[in-house]
């Protein structure tokens, strides 16, 4: 059936399953212009990106549901947790990771397609930001979706984000990181070859060493 809540051209799709212990219930997919199937609202996000708000949208049901999205922003605004951690990665500016000689680790580079978001944001929170999202959550990171964040960020902030603006990663950007991934690890597979080849050159110069010696001491005087 048509989605209204989504752009033209948008259907939805409701199975329900037929067997098995969950018989009777029902699976919900949606399908793009294009055909492409999403099983979950963060696929659909991730697609999406910046250009549909799906912050009250209802993936089961389709809707755009304004009065959810109200509660939850009422929820966030009355809960202590989430209000000290907005921008709590900010707390991490003006500290730098150091190896053990305490040489400063140059800090990663980001894509081009990340950006900040918010008041004073720099590259180094963006980082931390990302990391710590990563880090501390299974779900997809898509940044933030609102594009009010950028005006009023106590009350449009997606807190299970990060600091950025909203992003897809693209089939082309995944194929190139796997041709990276490709490069470094034949880098590393000839760098391991080389090093067992000096080993057995190393062992087989010693063995010829002490047969040598051993030669010595056994000829006749």
């Amino acid at each position: 059936m048509e989605c209204p809540a989504l752009p033209p051209g948008w259907k939805k799709e409701e199975v329900i399953r037929k067997s098995g212990l969950s018989a009777g219930k029902s699976d919900v997919y949606y399908f793009s212009p294009s055909g492409k199937k999403f099983r979950s609202k963060p696929q659909l996000a991730r697609y999406l990106g910046n250009t549909v708000d799906l912050n009250s949208f209802d993936f089961r049901t389709g809707k755009m549901m304004p009065s959810k999205l109200q509660k939850n922003k009422q929820r966030l605004r009355n809960d202590p947790l989430n209000q000290n951690k907005l921008f709590w990665e900010k707390r991490l500016q003006g500290l730098c990771a150091s190896d053990v000689t305490e040489q400063i680790i140059r800090s990663m580079e980001l894509p081009k397609g990340l950006q900040g978001v918010g008041p004073g944001n720099n590259d180094n929170t963006l980082l931390s930001a990302i990391a710590s999202a990563l880090h501390t959550s299974s779900a997809p990171i898509t940044g933030q979706l609102s594009a009010a964040v950028e005006k009023n960020p106590a009350v449009w902030l997606n807190t299970s984000q990060p600091l950025c603006k909203a992003f897809i990663v693209t089939d082309e950007d995944i194929r190139k990181q796997e041709e990276r991934v490709q490069q470094v690890r034949k880098k590393l597979e000839d760098a391991l070859m080389a090093d067992m080849l000096a080993h057995a050159a190393e062992s087989a110069n010693n063995t010829d060493v002490d047969m040598d010696s051993g030669d010595d001491e056994s000829a006749p005087e």
